[in-house]
């Protein structure tokens, strides 16, 4: 496929969107093209073509978007300026308004929300979406694809609408995912899957569990048996809710997801046999780094892309543990859709990432 393409983003005033701007406006078959940015725009802004990207995220600033506004959304403006593929940062109630009609005018669409990720309606209640069972909404998500490309990579190739995984979901995933597939892991004996994150994860608005006050030396469990990434797990992994259990916590910290699973095998197993298949599994997944002598740190993912796995064997051959490390803002959101960029597109999966 052509590298030509004209991309857009709709969200970008929050971090994820933030991460995602900067990643494009460097991606080295882009350069020739930079972002559409749009949304709400007040009427002081708009009169004078938007809002500086560079006053949005100082960050930023440089001869790349010197130029660059976030623009009033509409969908005049990006069909007028051939938007091939949208990317949307938005909350997982605009996302359901917006997909169908992104794909109406043609336009690919890669969703770092919620809104489409899950088959099953039953997962998908924790959602409570209005428009949930009518015809548009079953069109719509017949057509999503998970984007997880070490699991769904040929269906990502060609899909119209990509839901980005979600950033606890990823961490989860793809380390119980190898294990699972072999047919290794004993799911009657249950699975346990205690996650951490940064409060990034939380988003840019603020709530009183992420005021400074409350977070700053304080490690808290919450949504126990009810967080909406359970749904992803449910389904991507291949489990059902009594042989999982997913906690996730709330970390003093910025940024960065560890995740430390306990599992039981049917057969007692060797380190070289489970590093084994990790190695095959992954094998052309050039964002997850596994870790065959030491385990992951947060300190060594975050600011990266990748995926960081590792495992301690015990002693009886039975048990796991296996630590998952990434970073929320990248290999969970931002990092990973332009990793389904990259294979919807067909180059390399790590182009703009390493």
């Amino acid at each position: 496929m052509s590298s030509t393409i004209q991309t857009a983003i709709v969200g970008v005033t929050g971090y994820a969107g933030a991460e995602l701007a900067r990643l494009l406006l460097h991606h080295p078959l882009l350069k020739g093209a930079p972002p559409i940015f749009a949304g709400r725009v007040n009427p002081e802004d708009a009169a004078r073509g938007g809002v500086p990207l560079a006053e949005i995220h100082p960050q930023l600033a440089g001869h790349r978007v010197a130029n660059l506004k976030l623009e009033p959304f509409s969908w005049d403006l990006f069909v007028s300026r051939g938007v091939d593929v949208l990317f949307l940062a938005t909350p997982h109630e605009q996302s359901r308004e917006w997909v169908p009609e992104a794909l109406s005018h043609g336009i690919r669409v890669i969703d770092l929300s919620g809104a489409w990720r899950l088959t099953d309606a039953a997962n998908r209640a924790v959602y409570n979406f209005d428009d949930d069972g009518t015809e548009l909404a079953a069109e719509v998500q017949a057509q999503a694809v998970y984007g997880m490309p070490e699991l769904h990579r040929a269906a990502i190739a060609s899909a119209r609408l990509v839901a980005n995984p979600g950033c606890y979901a990823t961490s989860v995933i793809l380390a119980l995912k190898p294990l699972v597939a072999a047919g290794l892991v004993d799911l009657d004996h249950g699975i346990v899957a205690d996650s951490k994150s940064g409060v990034s994860g939380a988003g840019k608005a603020p709530t009183p569990k992420t005021h400074f006050m409350y977070a700053a030396d304080n490690l808290s469990a919450y949504g126990v048996f009810t967080h909406r990434h359970t749904g992803e797990l449910l389904e991507q992994i291949g489990v059902d809710k009594s042989q999982i259990v997913f906690t996730p916590h709330l970390l003093p910290i910025p940024r960065g997801i560890l995740s430390t699973i306990y599992v039981h095998f049917h057969q007692p197993q060797t380190v070289a046999a489970i590093s084994r298949v990790y190695h095959e599994f992954f094998a052309s997944s050039p964002m997850v780094r596994l870790y065959d002598k030491a385990l992951p740190q947060i300190q060594h993912s975050v600011h990266t892309s990748y995926a960081d796995i590792g495992f301690q064997l015990a002693p009886d051959g039975r048990r796991a543990v296996i630590v998952s490390c990434l970073d929320n803002l990248l290999k969970g959101a931002s990092s990973q859709a332009v990793q389904n960029l990259n294979v919807m597109q067909g180059w390399h999966e790590a182009e703009g990432l390493e």
